[in-house]
């Protein structure tokens, strides 16, 4: 068993209220949820109105896989026009 993790730091330059942000991440957690059946959550930045950092996870039977498939979560953040994707980190344990 192979668990994949990644931590993406984002800019929403549209942000102009956590109400907005939030609604721009609530959506975005949900598409990523249901198309790649990966666990997402905020991590960080909470309190920012521009600026969030999401935590990802996902297990898998194969390195490979788990590598795959986080490749795959990050491509779609970064098609996503309403975001910036300013830092990428991860992880497989």
């Amino acid at each position: 068993m192979v668990i994949g993790v990644c931590t993406v730091e984002l800019y929403l330059p549209n942000g102009h209220s956590l109400k907005a942000k939030r609604q721009v991440l609530s959506s975005l957690k949900i598409r990523l949820s249901q198309s790649f059946n990966v666990s997402v959550a905020e991590v960080g930045d909470q309190d920012l109105w521009q600026k969030a950092v999401l935590g990802i996870a996902c297990v898998a039977t194969e390195t490979g896989q788990a590598n795959r498939v986080l490749d795959q979560v990050v491509n779609a953040i970064q098609s996503n026009p309403l975001l910036e994707l300013l830092q990428v980190k991860m992880e497989l344990l």
